[in-house]
């Protein structure tokens, strides 16, 4: 008998890299606001002393914001390692330990490129930096649905329409490449204050693929696929909620109004602008892979079935 292992310490540590990632994404978009990311100018000191040591009495203003960031970074880097290695060890499915391992990578690169924006002065390399940022998030979290039990008791419709299918998995697909696209242009609006064009009309087609993705898991084949509705409902909610910070964002930042407004108001919406933006693309990941989960039928991955046992491994 076929056994399919569920390791709930796995699957812990996964959530906690994951959230971990999502408050070093939330600190990112804090020190780009506050325009504070060479508040510290050496890398990877701290102003001569070791990163680690630096002392707390000298973390404020633009400094507390950036130099948070770096221990915040040197944290995910650990949980990232940790999770790779419980990966090798507690999960018997070789591609996952292939995403562990591009998980090890990304947060390598992303450590370094967090470094080289410091010292090289280069607004390309903190673009690349916090797009980079927004992948690695996804990635984490479609890991902690792979480690989740869910998804080892996910099967598959046995009767689909193929030609619904295949519709079904291109509109979400497309949708989260177009969150991340939209993303992208953010980072570089943040970082240049270029390319709102691109920005507003990605949006405009977020927001209708995001409808049509909503209305397709609320139709009568949807349901019969076993599509979480409540995932749905929350992608929806969250588009509602960045429309607003995104407008806010664009008042604030954008117009003479903005003048008017505090700083910390304008540094709170633009923030929460990046964070939900990062959640967004969370979401509509995970509803994408189980979509794909749920309409697969030809069992070539390791999907429960009869002869099919999931134990927990602790």
């Amino acid at each position: 008998m076929k056994q399919n292992i569920y390791s709930p310490w796995l699957y812990r540590i996964a959530i906690i890299t994951a959230v971990a990632t999502f408050i070093l994404i939330v600190l990112g978009g804090i020190v780009t606001s506050t325009e504070s990311g060479l508040a510290v100018p050496d890398w990877p000191t701290t102003f001569g002393y070791n990163m680690f040591l630096y002392p707390i009495s000298e973390m404020v203003g633009g400094i507390l914001y950036e130099h948070s960031h770096r221990l915040m970074g040197s944290l995910v880097g650990l949980l990232t390692i940790t999770l790779f290695i419980l990966l090798l060890i507690k999960d018997d499915r070789k591609w996952i330990k292939w995403l562990g391992f591009a998980a090890l990578i990304g947060v390598s690169v992303q450590g370094v490129l967090g470094g080289l924006r410091v010292t090289e002065l280069n607004l390309n390399l903190a673009i690349v930096h916090a797009c980079l940022a927004q992948a690695f998030f996804a990635l984490l979290c479609g890991i902690c649905l792979f480690t989740s039990k869910a998804w080892h008791n996910i099967e598959p419709e046995g009767q689909i329409n193929e030609i619904l299918t295949k519709k079904f998995r291109r509109l979400s697909l497309i949708t989260t490449c177009l969150i991340y696209l939209q993303l992208i242009f953010g980072a570089i609006l943040r970082h240049t204050g270029n390319r709102l064009d691109a920005h507003l009309l990605i949006a405009f087609l977020v927001t209708l693929h995001i409808i049509l993705l909503v209305r397709r898991v609320f139709s009568t084949d949807a349901q019969s696929q076993g599509v979480e509705q409540s995932f749905a409902l929350l992608l929806l909610g969250l588009l509602a909620v960045q429309l607003i910070l995104g407008t806010g964002a664009y008042i604030t930042r954008l117009t003479a109004y903005g003048e008017t407004v505090s700083a910390l108001l304008t540094d709170l919406v633009t923030t929460a602008h990046v964070a939900i933006g990062a959640l967004m693309l969370a979401i509509s990941f995970i509803i994408t892979l189980k979509i794909f989960r749920l309409t697969d039928t030809s069992r070539n991955i390791e999907i429960p079935d009869s002869n099919t046992l999931v134990i927990d491994r602790d």
